[in-house]
């Protein structure tokens, strides 16, 4: 058994690119060698900035040999179909073949051993498709050539068996050699082993695995801040890039002008992060930033890194002195001069201009508020929060910095003396932003919040944009579970089918008509789409399909919040004596209904559950209680409590057994049958109500 060493070299790859770049590379291999029958006892791949490398263990020197079978034509066909058939499986006489049977009679079969090919050819085949079919989201020429790669591709080392395989690819040269360090690495060098090719990696400055490359930094840079009394401002996001940008990484501690400090926060975290790819320092002395920042090098310099921080020092200072312009600059119009400056941009065609949307996102957030029982006080702040939510869109700083809108705009709202809760609703309104952002919770950043998500979704719904497939290019998906995510937060009851009206009604207006939105076009089938998207949400958090599926099916559902507490108490439920005592006789009953119903062809359903000819005790027992949870369960479903709608109804259990020992349902009699049939409806009708318990699979 052998191993295989594999390293594509080339220029810098992006470092958004490399843990999918691995993975893929893992993937293709492993694909290719099963096809011809290879199976290595381990694979690991790595990615960097200069390479993607893959070790195979345990791979055969020679492909095992394999069975080939080829069908031919039934026992007795035409003497030119059976020739054919020898010709093409390289065979002189039917004596060669095996004789097999189905169900049609006997038929021929060709079958021969194929001697296993050498390892190395296919490998080397392998890689050849691999490079020229590796998936990456962008790639490039360079050259003459008609190869793509990431960046440009330099060279390929491949080892197997401890021996270089020496062949190109597109002019690409492979053998035993690969580089080190662009600085640090020296001469080229020949490893014959996955062992040597990693420890003369890390000898010539180069540290293979990603994981220990991010543990490095992170460990030297906490070492850093707390040497000077500081403390590592934490960012996975941008720990995970600075990783793949330095192959020897070696964090330094910098330090910027404290003139600085007066810049919003944000400013000062986001023109590091994003443009420096500098970490932030905190002062836990105050709880604010440190004028201090982490730069990661990708060598070690002679004079300890003096040179490199005090280089990035200066850039920090010509990015900072810009950005404090631009503060400055942003501050002497007020936010509300600014808003005439959104008619002039194009939110999307067909549907106007971002001053048009600010215009609807002020009424609806309005609307929003009030359906929430806010103050008339609350729903003015959240009528001027969305008329300035766009604003800042025409700022400087947002121009220079786009990761801060809403973020300026609260600052300049503040600036100009705005209530705290427009401020904070200008900020949140963008919110959640991620799976990890958390929704808005203050009453006018929710109001806003939902108003922006709700006028963008039915706006592309109007213009008929919505998602087809996999592809979702403006993001609505994520927009309806924004949505989700602050109703359910903030336990907030609204109808969907409203607030859609309302918007709807902000699109006709604001285009005099021209669209002709009406609500009735595009409110179930955008209804649909939000019950999809609460189903992920749902099932995301471990929620059985058959449960969603069961309290999903009650007709009339467009309250978020109701649907989850729906639900929630369903679950719930199941899980004790009395829910599991109910389903049982549920189930019973229902067979019964759907096997009669099926047979009759008809529904057996009345609207005077009363007027039934009954005459066993059992049966009227029965009725009474189904009569009487009728009436509790409605009254608990006005008040949204499902939890005690279903405890009611485990009330019905002993009647409903009652019921079934007492009488025969199929009675010989068809009016006696068919009112305790009906009968039964209604008894299953009471508990569909409240979730379809039929779908349920307990």
């Amino acid at each position: 058994m052998a191993d295989l060493l594999l390293e594509f070299f080339s220029e810098e790859i992006p470092a958004r690119m490399q843990a999918r770049a691995a993975a893929d590379l893992r993937r293709l291999m492993l694909e290719a060698l099963s096809e011809a029958g290879l199976k290595p006892s381990a694979m690991e791949t790595f990615a960097g900035p200069r390479r993607l490398a893959l070790h195979a263990a345990d791979l055969p020197i020679v492909q095992p040999d394999r069975r080939e079978e080829r069908k031919g034509p039934r026992v007795g066909a035409p003497d030119k179909a059976i020739a054919g058939f020898l010709r093409g499986a390289g065979l002189e006489s039917v004596d060669a073949c095996e004789i097999r049977e189905d169900g049609k009679g006997q038929y021929y079969v060709a079958v021969r051993t194929v001697e296993g090919g050498r390892t190395a050819d296919v490998i080397e085949r392998a890689v050849g498709d691999i490079i020229r079919n590796f998936p990456w989201p962008k790639s490039q020429r360079w050259g003459d050539g008609a190869l793509r790669w990431v960046r440009p591709l330099h060279s390929i080392l491949c080892v197997f068996d401890g021996a270089p395989l020496a062949f190109s690819v597109d002019g690409v040269p492979a053998g035993g050699a690969t580089r080190g360090h662009r600085v640090h690495g020296g001469e080229a060098f020949e490893p014959r082993s996955f062992a040597e090719y990693e420890q003369e990696l890390r000898a010539r400055r180069v540290i293979l695995q990603a994981d220990e490359r991010r543990a490095l930094i992170q460990e030297r840079a906490r070492a850093l801040c707390a040497e000077a009394g500081l403390e590592l401002i934490e960012d996975d996001a941008l720990l995970n890039e600075v990783a793949g940008l330095a192959e020897w990484p070696v964090p330094l501690l910098g330090r910027m002008d404290e003139k600085f400090l007066s810049l919003p926060a944000e400013v000062l975290t986001t023109a590091m992060r994003m443009h420096q790819k500098y970490f932030s320092v905190r002062d836990p002395k105050t709880g604010g930033l440190a004028p201090r920042f982490v730069v990661v090098a990708n060598l070690e310099a002679e004079d300890g890194g003096a040179a490199i921080v005090a280089g990035n020092e200066r850039v920090l200072t010509a990015r900072l002195s810009d950005a404090r312009f631009l503060w400055d600059q942003d501050r002497k119009e007020k936010l509300e001069a600014r808003v005439g400056a959104l008619s002039g941009i194009t939110f999307f065609e067909g549907l106007g201009t971002i001053g048009d949307k600010a215009q609807r996102i002020s009424e609806l957030a309005a609307v929003v508020s009030e359906a929430m029982g806010q103050t008339r006080e609350v729903s003015a702040l959240a009528r001027e929060a969305g008329r300035l939510a766009k604003a800042d869109l025409v700022t400087e700083m947002v121009g220079e910095f786009p990761e801060l809108q809403g973020v300026m705009g609260r600052y300049y709202a503040l600036a100009d003396s705005q209530p705290d809760g427009v401020a904070d609703a200008i900020r949140d309104h963008y919110k959640p932003a991620g799976q990890d952002d958390a929704p808005p919770s203050a009453a006018t950043s929710v109001a806003v919040a939902l108003a922006d998500k709700i006028d963008t979704l039915v706006g592309f719904w109007i213009i008929g944009k919505k998602p087809t497939g996999s592809k979702d290019p403006f993001a609505l998906r994520r927009a309806a579970l924004g949505v989700i995510q602050i109703v359910v937060a903030n336990e907030i009851a609204l109808s969907l089918t409203d607030l859609f009206r309302g918007s709807a009604f902000g699109f006709a207006e604001g285009q005099d008509g021209a669209l002709g939105a009406c609500p009735d076009d595009f409110t179930p089938d955008l209804l649909a789409f939000f019950h999809d998207r609460l189903r992920v949400y749902l099932r995301d958090r471990g929620v059985a399909h058959d449960v969603i599926d069961a309290a999903f099916a009650v007709p009339g559902q467009d309250d978020i919040y109701a649907m989850v507490r729906r639900v929630e108490a369903v679950q719930a439920f199941i899980a004790t004596a009395d829910g599991v005592d109910l389903l049982a006789a549920y189930k019973r009953a229902d067979n019964i209904l759907k096997a009669e119903e099926k047979r009759d062809g008809t529904v057996f359903a009345t609207d005077d559950l009363r007027a039934l000819e009954l005459t066993a005790p059992a049966e009227r027992t029965l009725r009474e209680a189904v009569v009487s949870l009728e009436d509790a369960v409605a009254a608990r479903l006005e008040t949204g409590d499902f939890t005690g709608a279903l405890k009611a109804l485990a009330g019905l259990r002993p009647p409903l057994d009652a019921f079934f020992e007492a009488v025969v349902v199929n009675d010989d009699a068809a009016e006696v049958r068919r009112a305790r049939l009906m009968l039964l409806s209604a008894a299953r009708g009471v508990c569909d109500a409240v979730a379809a318990l039929s779908k349920l699979e307990g």
